[in-house]
């Protein structure tokens, strides 16, 4: 229950801090990809360098590589969604007139939706008779109140002095990531069906990429 109010308020500041700075919350969004990224290059480098020129290196560094990447995956999903990067197919659904198009398309974002909290949690699918339980809060629940720790992940030995902290990182707080970027995964698809109602966008997905890059560089080469 806790983790879920969590998800509610991130999404409702998220909400409320769009509509005040768009471009803020654009900003930070794509800053916190772009450290994910940097953080998980300069360790894998670094390993590079203590392994070979050393012959040393960090133990916990595929460990945390690995849950840095998931993590930018994860958060990365939703932002795809807001800026319309997901790769799809659109071939069929363009051939039908445009009403039709637009349900399409609204059928498309609110599969996404389902598709989001369903993994957040498929307790709710039980009011419909589905034998259904668990999911990403259930998951992560789990781990927070058993407090196991990962295979390699140490806290430093000072950090767990000062804050009698058990050795290792526990897993709950390399899942965290999982129940949060559900949640906002859903708030976006949410979002691109309203916009889709209103015409504000055609579709949940990208389409036409590669034609729009191929016409915008079709002069490179005369040039």
């Amino acid at each position: 229950m806790g983790m879920t109010i969590a998800i509610v308020v991130i999404v409702g500041l998220l909400f409320f801090a769009e509509r005040a700075k768009p471009d803020l919350v654009q900003r930070m969004e794509e800053n916190f990809l772009a450290l994910l990224l940097a953080i998980i290059t300069l360790v894998s480098f670094g390993q590079v360098i203590a392994r070979y020129g050393f012959n040393t290196g960090w133990g916990g560094a595929l460990e945390f590589t690995r849950i840095m990447f998931a993590w930018m995956i994860l958060f990365g999903m939703g932002y795809g969604i807001k800026i319309g990067s997901h790769l799809g197919v659109d071939a069929v659904i363009r051939l039908l007139p445009k009403p039709q198009f637009k349900m399409a398309a609204l059928f498309g974002a609110l599969c996404g939706i389902l598709y989001g909290t369903i993994l957040l949690s498929a307790d709710w699918l039980q009011i419909f008779g589905a034998d259904t339980k668990g999911g990403a809060i259930a998951y992560w629940t789990k781990f927070f109140n058993a407090g196991i720790g990962l295979d390699d992940l140490r806290y430093p030995e000072w950090f767990q002095d000062l804050f009698g902290m058990q050795e290792r990182v526990q897993r709950w707080v390399a899942y965290l990531m999982l129940p949060i970027s559900l949640g906002l995964f859903s708030f976006r698809c949410l979002q691109a069906c309203i916009q889709i109602w209103r015409g504000e966008r055609e579709l949940i997905v990208a389409s036409h990429e590669a034609e729009d890059l191929v016409a915008e560089n079709k002069n490179v080469l005369q040039d």
